[in-house]
């Protein structure tokens, strides 16, 4: 099932993607499928279609989730991204918050900050949960996934550097794109594993990986987290971005005015942005 959240006749709705159409099933957002246990897999199937549109007639969307109760960040988690960074590979995940008051939807502009001029892109992975509580032991950790989506984690490297906790520069207001599709875990292999992950700047190919790739794997990042911090329906995990950011790049690439970043991710779908300035 293909879920997408968007604005329609003023109103935000929910929809499911089938090919070229999209199904509008009602006004419930998947922020609250999730909090009342929902299933997602079976939702879409049982509900009458309000109406249905060509593709082409949804204008505005809105990310998969509006207000995740929280969004965990996974730094360094591809060996060639980490080296590009001049890091040493840690034996831990590098774990950082996002808030909702960061995230675009998909087609909505990224927003370069007046505050610097040093916007990266970050093509991820992102996966959204059921729930799970404390202590997930992770060969039981993939019942707890109700979908993946695809994360553009906008950074803004001179505040992400100004220290050593990375939560500034990762949570500028409309840097963290999100969407459009939340794809459920039983259409796509366990884990997410063996997707292609693509980041494109103006067509040009910058991050190309395959998300077996990654050191720590869905389920062990679930299970991590979950020693730590109680797991709620409607979380997000955005599972790290491989090697070709434009910091790393000499001389670097950034973001600019007018730019498109899209990322891309097999089976799951293409999120697109254009870039402005703060006004």
């Amino acid at each position: 099932m293909r879920y997408i959240s968007f604005i329609h006749e003023g109103q935000a709705v929910l929809g499911i993607r089938e090919g070229k159409k999209i199904h509008i099933l009602g006004n419930e957002l998947l922020d609250s499928l999730l909090a009342r246990g929902a299933d997602l897999a079976e939702y879409g199937r049982n509900q009458p279609y309000a109406a249905t549109l060509d593709e082409a007639q949804v204008k505005e969307f809105l990310p998969p989730l509006v207000r995740p109760p929280k969004i965990f960040c996974v730094g360094l988690n591809y060996a060639d991204h980490t080296k590009e960074s001049d890091y040493e590979q840690p034996d831990y995940p590098t774990i950082f918050p996002r808030y909702h008051s960061s995230l675009v939807a998909h087609q909505e502009p990224i927003v370069r900050p007046l505050a610097s001029d040093s916007l990266d892109f970050e093509g991820e992975m992102a996966v959204v949960l059921t729930g799970g509580g404390r202590h997930i032991a992770k060969e039981d950790a993939l019942r707890w996934v109700a979908g993946y989506s695809v994360f553009n984690d906008g950074s803004v490297r001179e505040y992400q550097f100004k220290s050593p906790q990375w939560t500034i520069g990762k949570n500028f207001d409309n840097t963290g794109a999100f969407g459009p599709d939340l794809v459920t875990a039983d259409e796509l292999p366990p884990g997410g594993r063996g997707l292609i992950l693509e980041t494109r700047l103006n067509g040009v190919v910058v991050q190309s990986a395959s998300t077996d790739d990654m050191l720590f794997d869905v389920a062990t990042l679930i299970s991590i987290l979950s020693e730590a911090i109680s797991l709620e329906a409607g979380d997000v995990i955005v599972t790290g971005t491989p090697s070709g950011i434009g910091w790393a790049r000499d001389p670097r690439l950034l973001m600019r005015e007018g730019d498109i970043c899209e990322v891309s991710i097999s089976q799951i779908g293409t999120l697109r942005n254009s870039i402005e300035n703060e006004r």
